[in-house]
């Protein structure tokens, strides 16, 4: 293989086109960092500041449904534990995370 002078020179002259522009990369990690934030990130914050809410504006006599699927109706409340009354003289005690919605009062017994 022989490298004449004019290639030489011709190819030191002529500009590297396989180099991308680094303005482009970070732009891409932008658009992902702002696709990652509206669909994934923002939704979860919302849900979870909702559940929050939930949570705390419980009170005694409030009928909830748990995440296991149980209805009872709340005997009492202490800082991080409620205790759920789901029959006569049968009461539960779960997290109050473990809450999953409060029904509207006569629920349970039209179930």
């Amino acid at each position: 293989m022989s490298l004449d002078l004019s290639q030489v020179v011709m190819a030191a002259a002529a500009p590297a086109a396989s180099e991308p522009n680094p303005m482009y990369t970070l732009l891409m990690f932008g658009g992902l960092f702002l696709f990652m934030y509206f669909l994934i990130i923002r939704p979860q914050r919302k849900r979870s500041k909702e559940h929050k809410e939930l949570t705390n504006a419980l009170g005694k006599g409030d009928e909830v449904v748990m995440n296991s699927g149980l209805l009872g109706k709340i005997a009492k409340l202490e800082d991080d534990y409620i205790t759920i009354e789901v029959a006569n003289n049968v009461e539960l005690k779960f997290q109050r995370a473990a809450v999953h919605a409060v029904l509207p009062k006569g629920t349970i017994k039209q179930v």
